[in-house]
């Protein structure tokens, strides 16, 4: 076979033999891996940020990619991961993949938003680990799911928000478990980048011809048909579409949030109300302004703490309100912690700063603690080499918070009031729908009771 091109024939020849193999029962398939075993890898989505999950994974020396999924077969997805992995099986249907379990250990999984938990619940009810992406989910329920499967089925995951082993995180979080900063009274949070994946305000009419190399049927899955069109959707611009992403909150909250929850440890708010332009159901808005109510934890002052986000090309939070020297300039992306002794400015990605109050002096040098890494950290884990610090038990609360935002974005002025331990908006019916969506007939998921 061509390196840089594969047989169509042979491949939907290998599939179709492939797919007898689901009969036989996940835990026939179960390996128990020890510290010298290498972790056989399958990846779903080789693409952007699927091509660097790959290869960074890959890098580790006890690590096989043995299995490749894409539905884009040109050169810059399938293609090219089939030519630097000549030897692992290609597939362009993932549930395909899961139809051989024997094959592989763990799965990454790098696709679009709204085919995180699809792909994920299946390949864990086969008691494979998972390594996903960034937002967990699409819907609040969906990451309840996969928090609910990982414990179920015992695997090791990890979300793919890496910056939580960056340094400058795990430097920040430290320090304010230190009480550098004191009792946390307040955080705002901020994306201020511009969104060049919006592009449109609403779905256009028509449709254009489906590239020879994209199963768009595939890469639609579980959302709603629609027809295709270039540029608008794959392979980067789904971001702003409502059937496939959470926008700005749910592309950057597990990240920027991240390091507030680790250093709070925060675990779910208690309510959460938005402002945002009205929006229809197709696009995500330009801007939004959000606001958590959390209980107050350790690390907090007494009767609860406020966490406010605000995103949108140029949107900071008030400059006055944010307890820093006028003379710091305000990163593009970050969090300020008001702390009863002082404030933390935790930048996306940069060294926190912290300043003692009533002085535009920083403090003395924060403790710095190394970056680990986070991707060969999961593989190693996955062999039984030390824990994630991701894992779905942590990353399915972070990924409802986040994606409680949207769902108030989409009821702007509504202050919805949440039962974390019932998984419930309690006030509001149609905010209460919107934890969930409608699945593509033929593609529903199948849920942990």
């Amino acid at each position: 076979m061509n390196k840089q091109q594969f047989n169509r024939r042979e491949f939907l020849t290998s599939v179709s033999v492939l797919g007898s193999v689901g009969a036989l029962s996940a835990a026939s398939y179960t390996r128990v891996l020890g510290a010298n075993d290498l972790l056989r890898i399958a990846s779903v989505g080789v693409g952007g940020k699927g091509w660097s999950d790959l290869n960074e994974i890959a890098a580790s020396p006890k690590v096989r990619p043995v299995a490749l999924c894409d539905v884009d077969e040109s050169e810059p997805f399938l293609g090219r991961a089939v030519q630097k992995f000549s030897s692992a099986k290609v597939y362009h249907d993932w549930r395909r993949l899961l139809d051989a379990p024997k094959d592989f250990d763990a799965v990454i999984v790098s696709t679009p938003d709204h085919m995180h938990a699809p792909i994920t619940l299946p390949a864990m009810m086969l008691k494979k680990h998972v390594f996903c992406q960034k937002p967990l989910t699409h819907t609040v329920h969906e990451a309840r799911q996969m928090r609910l499967a990982a414990a179920k089925f015992g695997v090791v995951t990890q979300m793919g928000n890496q910056i939580q082993s960056h340094s400058f995180y795990r430097t920040a979080v430290k320090a304010v478990h230190d009480g550098r900063i004191g009792k946390v009274k307040e955080v705002y949070s901020w994306q201020s980048g511009g969104m060049s994946w919006r592009l449109a305000e609403d779905r256009p009419q028509g449709s254009d011809p489906i590239p020879k190399t994209l199963h768009w049927d595939y890469w639609l899955g579980v959302a709603p048909e629609r027809p295709y069109k270039a540029k608008l959707y794959h392979s980067f611009n789904w971001r702003g579409w409502v059937d496939f992403s959470n926008g700005q909150l749910g592309d950057f909250g597990c990240h920027i949030l991240d390091p507030v929850f680790q250093a709070l440890q925060l675990t779910a708010p208690t309510s959460i109300v938005a402002q945002a332009p009205p929006m229809n159901r197709e696009v995500w808005p330009l801007q939004a302004t959000v606001t958590y109510q959390f209980l107050g934890t350790r690390y907090t002052v007494d009767g609860g703490i406020r966490l406010t986000w605000y995103d949108g090309p140029g949107r900071f939070p008030p400059r006055e309100a944010l307890g820093l020297p006028m003379t710091v300039k305000l990163p593009g992306a970050g969090s300020v912690l008001l702390g009863d002794k002082g404030v933390m400015l935790i930048p996306h990605v940069a060294e926190p700063m912290v300043f003692a109050l009533a002085s535009t002096d920083p403090v003395p040098p924060l403790e710095k603690l190394p970056s680990l890494n986070h991707y060969t950290s999961w593989a190693d884990a996955c062999r039984g080499e030390g824990k994630t610090t991701s894992s779905f038990d942590y990353a399915g609360p972070l990924t409802e918070t986040v994606l409680l935002g949207t769902v108030a974005i989409r009821r702007p002025g509504e202050r919805l009031l949440w039962d974390a331990g019932a998984g419930k908006i309690t006030n509001s019916a149609e905010a209460s729908a919107l934890l969930t969506k409608p699945y593509r007939r033929g593609w529903e998921p199948k849920w942990i009771s």
